[in-house]
């Protein structure tokens, strides 16, 4: 037998009117699709974006239509979808309202961790697994209390997250990688900043009080060579490699962050010794 679902609303407060548990997804969001799958609906994704990459096998057993800011509008109708996954940050306006000629669509929108556990039992409910989305939140909770006592006496240090080059850009305020890297004991330098702003990196303009610098594997795949381009603007910071999707994946990838963040803050301090 079915279940009856009246009236669901997102993260936009959007309502969101279902007559039956969706049983043909598409996820329009990394994230949320390793997500999905976690929460055992793996069978039911019948469509997935090019950037979809864990579980591993998905983009070869699910139909790819498309990426985060462009997509395969034929190919999404002809899926039959019940309901099409999206978030505010990642997918366009154009890209929601193209996906509501189709059939419903949730659009989450995260900023910190509770937003993040939000969706998780906003996804618990839609689709009927509300015991499996609250065993990942109870999770994510207890992940989150050890780090938190872990990081507690930590030193707070000036730091700069590197999201794209050419143009430098850096992740700034109300972003979830934000949001993180206060998690984390991490100032940012450019708080001040809105989103993700293009910063100009010249020899006139050197930073020596910056203490960390993260140069994050996605959306650009920075690679040890730019750790050289990056280390003569910030003489005294300790460059490194970031796991992108450990600082802005924020589904049940939160269940691996916090051990990272740990042993990423260890390492800066054996660094350091």
């Amino acid at each position: 037998m079915k279940k009856t679902i009246n009236l669901i609303k997102d993260q936009l407060s959007r309502s969101i009117h279902l007559k039956e548990t969706p049983k043909r997804i598409i996820s329009l969001v990394p994230s949320q699709t390793e997500l999905l799958c976690d929460l055992g609906l793996e069978n039911a994704l019948v469509g997935v974006t090019k950037f979809c990459i864990h579980p591993q096998h998905i983009r070869t057993d699910v139909a790819v239509v498309g990426g985060t800011k462009q997509i395969h509008l034929d190919k999404i109708k002809a899926l039959q979808p019940d309901i099409i996954l999206c978030n505010k940050e990642e997918n366009t306006k154009d890209i929601v309202e193209a996906c509501e000629t189709i059939c419903n669509v949730h659009i989450s929108d995260i900023f910190i961790i509770d937003d993040s556990l939000e969706l998780i039992h906003q996804y618990g409910v839609i689709f009927n697994k509300s015991s499996e989305a609250f065993a990942i939140i109870n999770t994510i909770q207890g992940e989150i209390k050890d780090f938190k006592t872990f990081i507690k006496n930590k030193p707070i240090l000036k730091a700069v997250y590197f999201i794209w080059k050419n143009p430098w850009m850096v992740a700034a305020n109300n972003t979830f990688i934000n949001y993180a890297l206060k998690l984390n004991k991490f100032e940012n330098i450019f708080e001040k900043e809105n989103r993700y702003p293009e910063i100009e990196l010249s020899e006139s303009i050197i930073n020596k009080d910056v203490d960390t610098v993260l140069l994050s594997s996605e959306p650009y795949p920075f690679k040890e060579k730019h750790k050289r381009d990056i280390q003569k603007f910030y003489p005294n910071a300790e460059v490194i490699l970031a796991d992108g999707e450990m600082f802005s994946w924020y589904g049940s990838r939160l269940i691996k962050a916090f051990k990272y963040f740990k042993n990423l803050r260890l390492s800066l301090e054996n660094n350091q010794s």
